[in-house]
């Protein structure tokens, strides 16, 4: 019996795979090791089918090359024994061209998964070989895998068996925990409203001239993000920083806060140019409001870089900073806070349009034309109050539709069409309340 061929893996590597050789030939098993040494493999061999199923029970083996005729035991006899009692071993068989009877026998009883025909090619025995081997270890990773998937599914079926159980318990202990969860969140979300409305009147208390800036700001905000086809959530965002983008002037004097910015000292200025990034710091500590923190802070920027705090231009402003810019200068403008008069919305709009893309986006300043902030308002036209179920299309909104939990679902001005009605039905089925909406009709609609 042969001892496994140590040379080939002395000073490197643990062999990848483990090679039996069979042949009675001495010069043929010499030109087996010489053709696998260099691989890498641990190789065994053995003159016989005897002594090969003797090293098969001995220690594992990957694969066999045996040769066909051999005395005794031949190579169909030695397949055959093997894939009894080692089915995973893959099974090469040499053969020559006269032995194509018994080949046909190996294959038939060994199962062999090749044979090749003496004399050899070198390069097509290594390929085979390798071949062989990376074909049995993807038989055996796959039914390992299955091992572990018949194992899962076993699991799967216990944990069924005692899911239903837990599941409707805990069902009854999770109706009760969402029924409190919600409570709390509309709790919270009702004091999270409200906390914004307080800033609000803290930073507008302090002075008659600015009472209703915030809201006329986010109004004006709202319409020009719906004219530049901005999101619902973007616009919730926006909202909430146009009511608090002078968060930060809360630590001013009450003269600066209605002082024309123009008109302003060089120190007076410094402190008002402080109020943006005041804010951010202020409103970063509230989560929710992290987004509209980073807005307030660059609501200044002007589009050719010459605003603060930090001298953006361009698009690297916030684009919802760049909303709110010019809708609070519409404003501002009005009130006289921000040059040393007070201007017309007539003037104000032109003041606007001859900064566009100076101070401010001219993709912006085009939006603010666009919805007509200058024109005359129409004359009052009657308000309904309306459901869901009795609401047209081209029904305009008289009022804010706000959630029950505080929060804008729609805004003042927008206008109904068929795809809002079925949502607010689902609204009403989904919640099991009234949903309560107060609309007008176009002018064209002679209501």
């Amino acid at each position: 019996m042969n001892m496994p061929d140590a040379s080939a893996a002395s000073g490197s590597p643990s062999p990848s795979a483990t090679l039996l050789l069979v042949d009675d030939e001495a010069n043929i098993l010499s030109s087996l090791r010489r053709l696998f040494r260099p691989l890498g493999y641990r190789l065994l061999t053995a003159e016989s089918g005897e002594e090969a199923l003797e090293l098969l029970a001995a220690e594992p083996v990957d694969l066999i090359v045996s040769d066909m005729r051999m005395p005794g035991m031949n190579g169909a006899q030695l397949l055959a024994a093997a894939a009894e009692r080692w089915p995973d071993t893959v099974r090469i068989l040499l053969t020559g061209y006269a032995d194509m009877s018994s080949t046909i026998e190996a294959i038939n009883l060994g199962r062999i998964h090749r044979y090749v025909s003496k004399p050899w090619d070198d390069n097509e025995l290594k390929l085979i070989v390798r071949d062989a081997l990376d074909h049995r270890r993807l038989k055996l990773e796959n039914q390992r895998m299955a091992q572990t998937i018949s194992a899962q599914n076993e699991q799967l079926r216990q944990f069924n068996s005692e899911l239903e159980a837990t599941v409707e318990r805990r069902t009854r202990e999770l109706k009760t925990a969402l029924a409190a969860a919600d409570k709390a969140h509309q709790e919270l979300r009702q004091a999270y409203t409200g906390t914004v409305r307080v800033f609000c009147e803290l930073i507008e208390g302090r002075s008659d001239l600015l009472k209703g800036h915030g809201r006329r700001v986010a109004d004006l905000s709202r319409s020009l993000a719906r004219q530049l086809g901005i999101s619902e959530a973007e616009q919730q965002t926006l909202i909430l920083a146009s009511m608090l983008h002078d968060m930060g002037k809360l630590g001013l004097p009450d003269e600066l806060l209605v002082k024309p910015f123009s008109t302003l000292r060089a120190e007076e200025r410094g402190a008002v140019m402080l109020h943006p990034s005041r804010a951010e710091s202020l409103l970063m500590g509230i989560t929710p409001l992290r987004e509209a923190a980073r807005i307030v802070r660059s609501h200044h920027e002007h589009f050719d870089g010459t605003g603060y705090p930090d001298g953006l231009a361009g698009l690297a402003i916030h684009r919802l900073a760049r909303i709110l810019a010019v809708a609070n200068a519409y404003d501002a403008l009005q009130l006289g806070t921000l040059v040393g008069r007070t201007l017309s919305p007539k003037d104000a709009l032109e003041f606007i349009v001859s900064n566009r893309g100076k101070r401010y986006d001219p993709e912006v300043v085009d939006a603010l034309v666009a919805v007509g902030v200058a024109s005359p308002p129409e004359p009052a036209r009657p308000v309904r109050r309306l459901r869901p179920a009795q609401l047209s299309k081209g029904m305009v909104l008289a009022e804010d539709l706000v959630h029950a939990d505080g929060y804008l679902l729609l805004g003042r001005g927008f206008v109904v069409d068929d795809s809002i009605v079925d949502q607010l039905l689902r609204l009403e089925q989904s919640e099991g309340r009234a949903v309560i909406v107060v609309v007008r009709q176009q002018a064209a609609d002679g209501v």
